[in-house]
């Protein structure tokens, strides 16, 4: 009783007048688990109780009863509003589910004619350049299901024969090993598409790799050009302020900005005479700094 009342916490398949076999398939299945099915295949009717009934009939009259009512109550949460409207007034659960059987599966003739379509699109189907083999294949496989859905026949040998001759050039070499190696009236679906998946992984780490690679190749030819630029017009020895220019003679000469302190230029900052923590070797005073000009000292204060 445990795992019934678990599983009857699952919702039911919704049905929305779409697909109408794989909800019939679905919503069966849901109902075994369930132990109501027999309420829709065999639609017995409940007798009425004998005079003074006994505990075990009133028990299993009631059982019968619940199981028609949930049986009905399933049905009628797992479709849509629209198809709930036209079902509502059915009292039993096996004719709403005839109902529905009639009105959304349609005849024989009406099903040969869609499986028909269907296998005709199946045929039509090619695969295109910007698709993996496991999206095909489940195009091809969806078209398949919904033949065999329909009561017609669509074997995986179908489909690989249709995966064989649609495939693009590129597999080629799979296609020409597996001939060599099998045969391909034999091979089962699985094994060529694990073929075909395996060639694709391949060809995609190769294509990584040399994107990688392009990658790699372009940052170091960035870094390499920073790396000159800085060389030829930035200073790189402390002094961010200095510039180097390039001479007549094919040099570089260090080019300073004004000074922050005397507003000249030809010096950086730090070496200027007038920085406020310049320091006389001289007097021991601040403001001014000691030079020695050939063999003269000089002084220089600056007010």
């Amino acid at each position: 009783m445990g795992g019934e009342s678990s599983f009857s916490a699952v919702a039911p398949p919704i049905f929305d007048g779409d697909n109408y076999q794989m909800w019939a398939v679905r919503m069966e299945t849901y109902l075994e688990a369930l132990d109501l099915w027999e309420v829709i295949e065999e639609d017995y009717e409940v007798p009425p109780l004998p005079a003074n009934p006994t505990v075990a009939q009133i028990k299993l009259q009631k059982e019968k009863k619940t199981r028609k009512s949930k049986a009905k109550a399933c049905l009628f949460a797992a479709v849509s509003q629209m198809i709930f409207m036209r079902i509502m007034s059915l009292k039993t659960a096996k004719k709403i589910w005839d109902y529905l059987k009639a009105e959304y599966e349609g005849d024989e003739r009406i099903r040969g004619m869609k499986a028909l379509n269907l296998i005709r699109d199946f045929e039509l189907q090619k695969m295109k350049e910007s698709e993996s083999v496991k999206e095909y294949s489940d195009r091809l496989l969806s078209i398949a299901n919904n033949v065999r859905l329909l009561g017609s026949v669509l074997n995986d040998s179908r489909i690989v024969e249709k995966l064989l001759v649609t495939l693009p050039e590129k597999f080629e070499a799979t296609i020409t090993t597996l001939e060599n190696t099998k045969d391909l009236s034999k091979i089962s679906l699985t094994e060529l598409l694990n073929a075909l998946q395996a060639q694709e992984q391949r060809r995609s780490m190769r294509q990584e790799g040399v994107i990688e690679g392009a990658l790699l190749v372009k940052h170091q030819d960035s870094r390499r050009y920073k790396n000159n630029k800085n060389f030829k017009n930035q200073l790189t020895y402390g002094d961010s302020s200095a510039n180097y220019q390039k001479t007549k003679g094919g040099g570089f000469k260090k080019s300073y900005p004004p000074c922050r302190h005397c507003e000249k230029k030809g010096h950086p900052p730090y070496k200027c005479w007038r920085r406020p923590d310049a320091f006389c070797s001289k007097c021991n005073q601040l403001g001014h700094e000691a030079m020695n000009k050939g063999m003269l000292s000089v002084t220089i204060v600056f007010l």
